[in-house]
């Protein structure tokens, strides 16, 4: 592994969005001593054989796996996470997550923590999920809008063959591994997410899927909650 490299990785289907997101990408302040490498995945058949792809293409320490559709607009982006990732005990870092699953495995039903600025044909602007007065909050899941990593992890492509659920999958693969997962403190959004329409036609039968391999950790988690209850 090359530890002074940062590669960011996306699946692209659209030119003009890669082009966006690389130009953001270029404007990034990067430290001495450390160097930039992009990837874009084009014809993947999902998300998760994608970012495969690219992952095991990459000697990179350090991934930020991103939609084509994200800009990131702090320009000290990766001075932030490799703060972060000082504590090795952190995997993954997200812009948005939730502190705890529910049941149902659809992480926005969950306490949301994060910030970003958002656009689709509802509304655009500034999204404030959950504020945190620390330098991160450790949370069960992020959204796959973008995820930095510091260890290389099978995307579970075996699982997960479409462009849902890959992100929460993944994040429950980091913890099997012991390692935490963080959305950092943000004082304005560092990314933009030109959303558009979401497409919701194959969501629920991943959700299935994801409940079948992963629900155990849910009963886990609500256990701890049950044996967390004070009789008052």
């Amino acid at each position: 592994m090359n530890e002074k490299k940062i590669c960011f990785i996306m699946c692209v289907n659209d030119e003009m969005y890669e082009e966006e997101c690389l130009r953001y990408i270029g404007q990034l302040h990067v430290p001495e001593g450390f160097e930039i490498e992009q990837l874009s995945v084009r014809d993947a058949v999902s998300m998760a054989s994608g970012y495969n792809e690219a992952m095991k293409y990459s000697d990179a320490k350090y991934k930020v796996y991103l939609h084509q559709d994200v800009f990131i607009v702090n320009k000290d982006f990766i001075l932030e996470i490799l703060r972060i990732f000082e504590d090795a005990s952190i995997g993954m870092i997200g812009m948005a997550g939730t502190v705890r699953l529910p049941e149902s495995a659809v992480m926005w039903s969950g306490k949301q923590i994060g910030r970003l600025y958002a656009s689709n044909i509802k509304k655009s602007g500034e999204r404030i999920l959950g504020l945190m007065n620390k330098p991160y909050q450790e949370v069960a899941a992020v959204d796959g809008l973008l995820i930095a990593t510091q260890e290389d992890i099978y995307w579970r492509e075996d699982l997960f063959s479409g462009w849902d659920f890959y992100d929460v999958s993944q994040s429950m693969e980091f913890r099997r591994a012991g390692l935490r997962i963080a959305v950092p403190y943000m004082e304005q959004g560092w990314v933009i997410h030109d959303d558009g329409l979401m497409n919701l036609k194959e969501y629920f039968d991943w959700c299935d899927v994801f409940l079948q391999e992963y629900g155990d950790m849910l009963d886990e988690e609500e256990n701890d909650r049950k044996d967390c209850t004070v009789d008052g």
